[in-house]
């Protein structure tokens, strides 16, 4: 890679980081949760309960059996009054349990700080609390303290880049909860037996840099790494590569190059769920956006619907044109403000008129830029031409599947093309041909 693609790779995108001074508050009890049975990369859980079922702050409602899977708790207490189908974010259909909450948030006997001693007490832990990756991906997190080549993992990246334009709920989290990620972060050094930690944090974020930076100074393995605020730097792969040098190939994982990367939030639910054993049942989340009264950081129970929360934050102010789980980079549209909050939601996006104008695609002008802004240098016009053409063949030499839809390529288009969902669509024909073979 030459000095000239590495500086142009990515894009710089307004901040609007309007939160980041709102410390997290809980929003009031909603009168009802929707909890989704999909919350993690993989097969959806199976609802435990039925309508009728009485449950407590705690209670496991669902599970699976899949490798790729994290059991689902309730976040309430109160009374299951339905088992009702959801049409996920990404347009798959799965269960949801409904819960009338009773207003005592009651805790389930069974939650009590888990006894961890070994590296296979603490993935047992990690997998009864719940916890998936908590910015954005979704994967489950026992998998990830438990890889195949543990001996060869000797480096925990903190990712607390935050890239995303509006979301600050990671940095509150640091701001807010730093004992909880320093304790996060000496368990999975002490039970996965990792050598040295980098947390990564944009130097748009100096106060979160320097507070850390205090916190761990008088320990040698951890280094605070203030990374160039350009997006997507908050991706897994890039933050791999920008904290360690170490540059994770197609087909492999961070763990194939010896690193662990987790989210702040991710290592800092795991400091407290070691101490008090709550499971993975309430998330903070920004809610922003031209059409929000008064955005702000709040933590909600997982499955309070949208409009509950930003009722919390004073209800709308405008009409809202598109409404997002996310960031604007790459979140997803939701259908309406009914949807459920899930695990890995760290966003809700209230957009008003003018910020969701949609600018007429023209015909592409060869200028180059999303090639170099791609951060991993594909070419998605030359992606979207084999797509247009069906040529799989080619679209595998183009390396499609190795697109993470960041947006970039989109992002910086003169023409206003749609390259990333090009890039979407390119990957689920690669997708299809492979499984028809």
């Amino acid at each position: 890679m030459s000095v000239l693609q590495k500086a142009l790779s990515g894009v710089h995108v307004a901040h609007m980081k309007n939160t980041e001074n709102c410390p997290t508050a809980p929003i009031p009890l909603p009168k009802e949760v929707c909890i989704s049975m999909s919350q993690h990369m993989g097969p959806p859980c199976k609802p435990l309960v039925a309508k009728g079922d009485q449950v407590k702050v705690g209670t496991v409602i669902g599970d699976s059996d899949a490798f790729l899977s994290a059991p689902i708790h309730s976040s309430v207490s109160g009374t299951v009054t339905a088992l009702e189908e959801i049409v996920t974010a990404g347009g798959a259909k799965c269960q949801m349990v409904v819960i009338a909450t009773d207003g005592e948030q009651s805790v389930d006997e069974q939650v009590k700080p888990p006894v961890v001693e070994n590296h296979a007490d603490f993935v047992k832990a990690i997998r009864a609390s719940g916890l998936v990756g908590l910015g954005g991906a979704g994967f489950p997190t026992h998998i990830k303290m438990n890889p195949k080549n543990l001996s060869e993992v000797d480096t925990l990246v903190v990712n607390a880049a935050e890239c995303e334009p509006y979301i600050t709920s990671d940095y509150r989290t640091i701001m807010d909860r730093s004992q909880d990620v320093l304790d996060g972060i000496a368990a999975i050094v002490k039970y996965v037996g990792i050598s040295q930690v980098k947390i990564a944090v944009e130097d748009n974020k100096p106060k979160a840099i320097e507070l850390l930076r205090k916190l761990t100074k008088d320990d040698p393995k951890i280094e605070v790494c203030a990374l160039k605020a350009m997006y997507p730097k908050g991706a897994e792969k890039v933050t791999t590569f920008e904290t360690t040098g170490r540059i994770v190939k197609e087909g492999m994982l961070p763990s194939d190059v010896g690193v662990i990367v987790e989210n702040v939030t991710t290592v800092a639910f795991i400091g407290k769920y070691l101490r008090d054993g709550m499971p993975l049942v309430e998330k903070c989340v920004t809610v922003d956006g031209g059409a929000v009264a008064e955005p702000k950081n709040v933590t909600a129970p997982i499955g309070t619907r949208y409009a509950d929360i930003i009722a919390a934050c004073g209800g709308y102010k405008k009409p809202c044109r598109k409404l997002l789980m996310g960031g604007p980079m790459m979140g997803i549209v939701v259908p309406n403000d009914s949807y459920p909050l899930l695990k890995n939601n760290n966003a809700v996006l209230a957009l008003d008129e003018q910020q969701t104008v949609v600018q007429e695609e023209q015909p592409c002008i060869r200028c180059g830029r999303c090639m170099h802004a791609c951060p991993f240098h594909l070419m998605p016009r030359q992606i979207e031409k084999a797509a247009e053409a069906k040529n799989i063949a080619m679209l595998q030499k183009l390396k499609v599947m190795i697109c993470m839809e960041c947006g970039c390529c989109s992002y910086v288009c003169p023409a206003k093309r749609n390259l990333t969902f090009s890039n979407k669509m390119a990957k689920n024909m690669v997708r299809a041909a492979t499984a028809k073979k």
